[in-house]
């Protein structure tokens, strides 16, 4: 498989030259870079890498939010920003999400809108994280239903996320493997991978391989050995990716 370092558009700093050396060493294959808005001074540095891109989309934190009806104007925005980093770097896919609250249906407008021939969906969890002020806004694209109808309605690809397929099992109280089957079934077109401290949490979590409850090797066995696989663990150190170094060959060694 493919292997991805996910990092941010903002980290210019030890973790750009981290992954210079680690792309040297064949540690990864590709970064999938999230665009924070506003960053596009950033992309010259990022072009120098010479190192293989997908592109991730900022998602609600960042202001983009494709479920949102009053966002449509400024969601475009921001997307013109995200197709200048997808563009000068050559990625291959933008990974998208769905939004929060509002209804796929409009998430679905709003991505068809962009004709943007290298979108993918990613699932998410049901529940988003709460914010500063304890409110839980609800993520679209959380099951297989709402993912299916966007990939019709605009011919996008799917990026499948096995911690967030995790967690909107939890919260619909269904079997966690029996879950990531239905998604499986969709045949993804990419992968996003972590463990899972708690497998009964309805709640994000980016856990390194291996240091939580995920049947990992369940799901390698399932991802075809051609597939694009970005690790999405936390990162413990803000000057090195000695964690992630870690993570790859702890999957590698899993067999």
């Amino acid at each position: 498989m493919k292997i991805g370092l996910k990092l941010w558009s903002t980290n210019t700093g030890g973790y750009y030259d981290q992954a210079r050396l680690l792309y040297r060493d064949g540690v990864f294959d590709y970064i999938e870079l999230y665009v924070v808005p506003g960053t596009v001074d950033t992309l010259g540095k990022w072009s120098e890498l010479s190192v293989p891109f997908s592109i991730h989309a900022p998602h609600s934190m960042n202001g983009f939010n494709l479920a949102d009806e009053t966002k449509k104007a400024s969601n475009q925005k921001v997307y013109q920003e995200v197709k200048v980093f997808a563009d000068k770097l050559e990625a291959e896919a933008i990974v998208f999400h769905g939004g929060v609250d509002g209804c796929i249906e409009e998430t679905a407008r709003q991505l068809k809108a962009l004709y943007e021939p290298r979108a993918l969906l990613e699932n998410k969890p049901y529940c988003a994280i709460p914010d500063k002020s304890n409110v839980v806004r609800h993520c679209r694209g959380f099951n297989t239903e709402e993912i299916v109808y966007v990939m019709e309605e605009t011919q996008c690809g799917f990026c499948f996320d096995f911690v967030h397929a995790v967690c909107a099992a939890n919260t619909q109280k269904l079997d966690v493997y029996s879950y990531l089957d239905r998604f499986f079934r969709l045949t993804p077109d990419y992968f996003h991978l972590s463990d899972v401290v708690d497998l009964s949490s309805e709640y994000d979590s980016h856990a390194h391989l291996g240091d939580g409850s995920l049947d990992i090797g369940w799901i390698k066995n399932k991802i075809q050995s051609a597939s694009a696989v970005t690790i999405e663990t936390e990162k413990t150190n803000l000057s090195d990716l000695d964690d992630f170094r870690k993570d790859v060959q702890w999957l590698k060694k899993l067999g």
